[in-house]
């Protein structure tokens, strides 16, 4: 596996590259802090459903398969969108991809989550780590195995790295589809609270845009490049 590579996991939910399901891993008893280098001597299986928050490891729910169909899908067309600027626009290079890890911090690899989809300034070269200063926008697929306080805990750990936007994707049931994608820009400025009230965290995000499929003619966003995405792009 090379440095910063994804480690696909076969937990609970998790489908095999081909498609086919494969059977749950037991998780091991682990320490509960861990380095880089100590997750690397793990299983595939094993390490593949774990992210490591200053250290400590945090165990990554998986989703069914529609999961990550939909991940991918979000990652065709937002690469879509960014080559075409790029290509009116040469001076930029972007980069859209789905479960790569985001280090966080300028050095170290022990520090790190993996959003369903991200969108990155290009790197300077080939199989280079992600870091979070690069990313433009994270990406998470919400399936029911997450609960809103694991959501909220990885919302803040993307507006804490200074990550201008995070993008969340709710899956609907009956037909199954995306039922709405929500586009949350960072605030870099200081809210305004009722006096004596301080901010729990330094840096949050606030809904900038929403679209719902059945409401909303297209996913039509102009940042961090001109977005227009078309709902039956993004179905399968």
């Amino acid at each position: 596996m090379t440095s910063g590579e994804r480690r696909v996991g076969s937990g609970p939910g998790l489908g095999s590259m081909a498609g086919m399901p494969t059977p749950p891993v037991e998780r091991p008893d682990l320490p509960q802090f861990m380095t880089w280098e100590e997750l690397e001597k793990l299983p595939d299986e094993i390490a593949g459903q774990i992210e490591l928050w200053e250290g400590r490891v945090v165990w990554v729910r998986r989703g069914p398969a529609e999961h990550q169909d939909y991940s991918v899908e979000l990652r065709n067309a937002l690469r879509r969108c960014a080559r075409e600027t790029m290509a009116a626009q040469p001076q930029h290079c972007w980069r859209a991809s789905t479960e790569t890890n985001i280090f966080f911090g300028s050095t170290g690899k022990s520090d790190f989550v993996t959003p369903d989809f991200l969108v990155y300034r290009c790197p300077e070269q080939d199989y280079q780590d992600i870091r979070a200063s690069a990313v433009l926008i994270a990406g998470e697929v919400l399936s029911p195995s997450n609960t809103e306080r694991d959501i909220e805990a990885k919302k803040a750990r993307y507006a804490g790295a200074g990550i201008p936007w995070y993008w969340e994707v709710i899956l609907g049931r009956d037909p199954r589809r995306i039922s709405t994608i929500r586009a949350y820009g960072l605030e870099t400025g200081h809210a305004s609270l009722p006096e004596g009230v301080t901010s729990l965290r330094p840096a949050n995000y606030i809904v900038a845009g929403e679209w719902n499929s059945g409401t909303s003619a297209a996913i039509a966003f102009d940042h961090p490049f001109p977005i227009h995405i078309a709902w039956d792009e993004i179905e399968f």
